[in-house]
């Protein structure tokens, strides 16, 4: 699972929901041009940078909404098969785009408090 824009301060909400997915059993791959790691996992500038070493079927994205855009172009040119924006970001276009690219897409939702209720149920 890619997580775009991990941040390496724990005290970020990117941080906490990385470390819970973490914990759950995913493997984080952190991308932020920014950290060299995070989490005890390398981090990638970009998220074609990462899919060059990784298969990646989620991309979690944690990036203001006028940025996602291009983080969902990028996540369907390297066959994400999931995209999930967390709480707050929203891009109806980069949406459209997702689903004629027949990827699901999930936006403005916390994946680990997704997770947790799907635990929980």
């Amino acid at each position: 699972m890619a997580v775009v824009g991990l941040s390496a301060d724990p005290g970020r909400p990117s941080h906490g929901v990385a470390r819970y997915l973490q914990r759950a059993g995913y493997r984080i791959v952190p991308v932020n041009p920014n950290v060299t790691s995070v989490l005890g996992e390398p981090a990638y500038p970009s998220l074609r940078d990462a899919a060059g070493d990784h298969r990646i079927d989620i991309v979690d994205v944690f990036r203001r909404s006028a940025f996602a855009g291009a983080v969902v172009d990028d996540a369907i040119a390297v066959g994400a098969r999931l995209i999930w924006l967390q709480q707050g970001v929203v891009d109806p276009a980069a949406a459209a785009r997702a689903a004629a690219a027949g990827v699901p897409f999930v936006m403005d939702r916390c994946l680990a408090v997704d997770h947790q209720l799907l635990e929980v149920a």
